[in-house]
């Protein structure tokens, strides 16, 4: 009963520290308490009680000045702030012996040295140790009194004035600080490079300029930090960006399984969260095989597939991408094997694909036949272009012919977003997929997915169909019975 009053009391409170630790607490002693009520169950209530304080201390010890509060244009000597914490003196000749053993004690804060000079003593020198770990000689267990002992150290705790700056705070500490209250803190980005490119929410882009700097001041290595203005609607998939902080440098390199690429990441479209993906369909091809990139961007598929000693045929309609796909090639040193187009993904279909299907279903059946794959890498459209497939092929050759698989990404909404999409391909097909396999990529936002579906192009939908007359069912005359109907 007590526990259930606990429980009422707390839901009634308002989004308060004191009312989390309440709540906590009573669901921590209700797991317990299916258990016949024992002291134990009072002491692992008490000791959550216990650590969540130490947490919330700790919080407000390492918190910036609430001054910097709304902080629009960035002021480091605001972040300023003085703390007291445990020391204890080590002479200079045994402190490097000393500082392994003691590691687990000691303060842990960005760029703080943690062993210091102390002005009135030139024997020995200060060794900061973390306040919440360290409160007076009796934190110390009994290892640590037999290496003090070994070293004739004197274990006694003194208090010490430390200025922290702000070098010595998180980066999510000092967004958390100058965000007003209650308000999420934004301190991920996905990295390209030199470049950190973030999408911020509409609530924090009145402290843009802030969160991009202590982006860059906080993260070794990035010199550009930019915002995602808007979503990918243009027609070459780029994104308008804003520079929140650092150079307006957007040509950058990066390396993606073993694969480097370069790239103007302001004009064409790069995720590195898809290297993953990247690397398992490349995972289907072997040596000798075929890949068709219909949507090849700078060639995420198209490389790695041509350093497979793949034959590679990749499209991309965005010039800037097919300038950059090219450029790949050749920083690969595969050229040789990628045959590069900057078309429509329809026309490359229509054409490109076309032409080299045929090719492949002439080769005489002794030979060992490649296999067929064709990408599909534009989740927003790529459904839509599997119409272009629908009677490719004049007729079905003899049975040999290798079918190409499909590997065709999509976005879905859906509440089963795998169904979702193998329904809209079986419908922009026409038929029915059997035979698919169907992987969910990643979480792209709340309830949208992104989702591949990967199946062998069935014949009924590459090959024309023939009427009774024997000619193709789209270029036969209608008859006047079927222009009744219409």
């Amino acid at each position: 009963m007590r526990i259930r009053r606990i429980l009422y009391f707390s839901g009634n409170l308002p989004n308060t520290y004191t009312a989390n630790v309440l709540r906590r607490l009573a669901f921590s002693c209700w797991h317990t308490h299916q258990l016949p009520p024992t002291i134990s169950a009072t002491r692992s209530c008490f000791s959550a009680m216990a650590e969540m304080q130490d947490s919330h201390n700790e919080m407000e010890l390492y918190s910036p000045n609430p001054e910097v509060r709304g902080m629009t244009c960035l002021n480091r000597d605001a972040f300023d702030k003085t703390i007291h914490v445990p020391v204890i003196k080590i002479k200079k000749e045994i402190i490097n012996r000393l500082m392994k053993s003691l590691k687990h004690r000691l303060i842990q804060r960005p760029s703080l040295k943690r062993v210091i000079e102390d002005p009135k003593d030139d024997v020995n020198k200060l060794v900061l140790l973390d306040p919440y770990k360290v409160k007076s000689i009796d934190s110390f267990d009994e290892s640590d009194h037999v290496l003090f002992k070994q070293f004739d150290v004197n274990p006694q705790v003194s208090q010490y004035e430390l200025q922290l700056t702000y070098e010595n705070f998180k980066c999510e500490e000092i967004l958390r600080a100058v965000l007003p209250k209650g308000q999420d803190v934004t301190s991920g980005f996905s990295r390209v490079g030199h470049i950190a490119h973030m999408n911020l929410r509409d609530h924090q882009l009145p402290y843009k300029n802030v969160i991009g700097q202590v982006i860059l001041d906080k993260n070794p290595g990035i010199t550009s930090v930019v915002n995602k203005t808007n979503t990918i609607d243009s027609t070459y998939r780029n994104f308008q960006m804003e520079v929140l902080a650092g150079e307006e440098n957007m040509i950058t390199k990066v390396k993606e399984n073993y694969v480097t690429y370069e790239f103007d990441f302001s004009k064409v479209y790069w995720n590195p969260r898809l290297g993953t993906e990247h690397n398992r369909i490349i995972g289907f091809l072997k040596a000798r095989d075929v890949l068709f990139d219909v949507f090849a961007g700078v060639g995420p598929f198209a490389v790695p597939a041509a350093k497979k000693n793949c034959t590679v045929y990749a499209n991309d309609l965005n010039p800037e991408s097919y300038k950059w796909l090219l450029h790949n090639c050749k920083l690969n040193k595969v050229e040789k094997r990628v045959q590069a187009f900057n078309t429509d993904g329809r026309d490359f279909i229509k054409t490109t694909i076309k032409k080299e299907l045929l090719k492949y279903a002439d080769m005489p059946s002794a030979e060992e036949k490649p296999s067929l794959h064709i990408a599909m890498n534009l989740p927003a459209l790529a459904v839509e272009f599997l119409d272009a497939f629908k009677n490719l092929l004049e007729e079905e050759p003899c049975n040999s012919f290798i079918l190409p698989t499909i590997h065709c990404y999509s976005f879905s909404k859906d509440d089963d977003p795998l169904q979702d999409v193998k329904a809209r391909a079986e419908s922009f097909l026409g038929t029915t997929l059997e035979d698919c396999s169907m992987h969910l990529v990643r979480n792209v936002a709340p309830n949208k997915e992104m989702v591949c579906i990967s199946f062998k192009l069935p014949s009924s939908v590459l090959f024309q169909r023939l009427s009774d007359t024997g000619e193709p069912e789209s270029k036969r005359p209608r008859t006047a019975e079927e222009s009744k109907v219409d």
